[in-house]
């Protein structure tokens, strides 16, 4: 019986539909009325009232039928779609953009997408994304007095603190693969003032580069695929890159160790490497390498294994337009000078040029962990591989 009955509710609805195909809205709105006496938990039923009403120009009337389907169903993918357009068609386009934003963030999966689905949700995209930038605009504008008075006051963080407000940007936390250090900041790029030898490391850059100009006039001898995972790996987002010479490395240091070879074909750059902090993890670090990424081509966001770590990036080869992201902050590469980031925050690189682009890289410990966690941050690294080398 409850299947004949779902069967006659469902004849009446597609006839109720098909009138308003042909523009017979007050009937089609008649029939869809009384469904909803019989229904009146059914949330598709209300929207499609809210379509009869709007096609009538009662956008009001259309709002509360969708307002009243998404009491009973509050993530109804349509209905706040179609909520959103009736506001926007009401003329209330900064709360029509909210709503849009709320429908956006529980929209099905691009592979799940209908068709038909495409437009609209490309259309509520362009009024998110429209209203954001009308939103950082207002905002920069509201802190322009204030800004002027703090005018040599480092301001970084409350301008992104602004972008994030309206939407512009969004929020990048550490998301480390292995351990993660709670209670530090997640610094995309950290201050020069931590690292005195920064300039040290610089001034080496054309002794280094002659080193590897040498590498690179001999086809980069050594250097090998980055991402090289062994089979079974997933592979996820460096599928592309994986046993690619896309993205090929030499190293110098690699999990702490020495990588003699490399050193011998490097002698000044590995002096060079001797006199800095390095990361000392016995097992795990220090790791330093010459990184090679051909032309046009692209590493994929990501995240690294630990933020009790930075990783400093030495820009040495740059035929072309190439850059950087971390987290919000984008950098474009400049010969010689030189950064430390957390890249536990999520992060790309890219070579737009038509040649090879390559960095000297290694990582240092975080400046903000105390030598007593250092030391213990080395003891939990080796526990952990221990704990995971034992059969039991």
């Amino acid at each position: 019986m409850a299947d004949k009955a779902d069967s006659a509710l469902r004849q009446r609805r597609a006839t109720a539909m098909d009138e308003l195909k042909r523009g017979a809205t007050q009937s089609a709105l008649a029939m869809l009325n009384d469904l909803e006496q019989q229904e009146p938990a059914d949330p598709q039923i209300k929207l499609d009232i809210a379509l009869a009403l709007r096609l009538q120009g009662n956008l009001a009337a259309a709002l509360a039928a969708l307002d009243a389907a998404l009491a009973i169903d509050p993530y109804f993918f349509l209905a706040l779609l179609s909520k959103g357009s009736v506001l926007e068609e009401m003329g209330k386009s900064r709360v029509a953009a909210q709503v849009y934003r709320n429908a956006l963030r529980i929209a099905p999966r691009p592979e799940n997408t209908p068709a038909a689905f495409e437009e609209p949700m490309g259309h509520a995209r362009r009024i998110v994304e429209e209203d954001a930038r009308e939103k950082a605009e207002y905002l920069r504008e509201r802190l322009g007095d204030v800004r002027a008075r703090f005018a040599h006051e480092r301001l970084e963080r409350v301008d992104e603190c602004a972008d994030i407000m309206a939407g512009t940007k969004r929020t990048y936390n550490a998301e480390p693969v292995q351990m993660h250090v709670p209670r530090l900041p997640a610094i995309p790029f950290f201050d020069r003032g931590h690292f005195p030898w920064l300039e040290q490391l610089e001034a080496e850059t054309e002794a280094i580069r002659e080193e590897l100009s040498v590498l690179l006039a001999k086809g980069l001898p050594g250097f090998a695929p980055y991402v090289d995972f062994e089979p079974g790996t997933p592979e996820n987002q460096f599928k592309e890159l994986n046993h690619s010479d896309r993205w090929s490395s030499l190293w110098l240091w690699r999990d702490g160790k020495r990588q003699e070879s490399a050193m011998t074909r490097c002698p000044h750059t590995a002096g060079v490497l001797e006199q800095l902090p390095l990361a000392d993890q016995p097992g795990f670090a220090p790791t330093a390498l010459f990184s090679a990424l051909a032309p046009h081509t692209r590493i994929p966001p990501h995240t690294g294994s630990t933020n009790a770590r930075l990783v400093v990036h030495l820009p040495l080869i740059l035929p072309g337009p190439a850059g950087f992201r971390v987290g919000n902050e984008c950098r474009e590469w400049r010969i010689g000078e030189a950064w430390a980031f957390d890249d536990t925050i999520e992060h790309e690189a890219w070579n737009d040029s038509d040649a090879t682009r390559v960095i000297l890289i290694f990582d240092i410990w975080n400046p903000l962990l105390s030598a007593a966690e250092r030391e213990m941050i080395c003891v939990l690294l080796a526990a952990n591989q221990e704990w995971m080398q034992q059969v039991v």
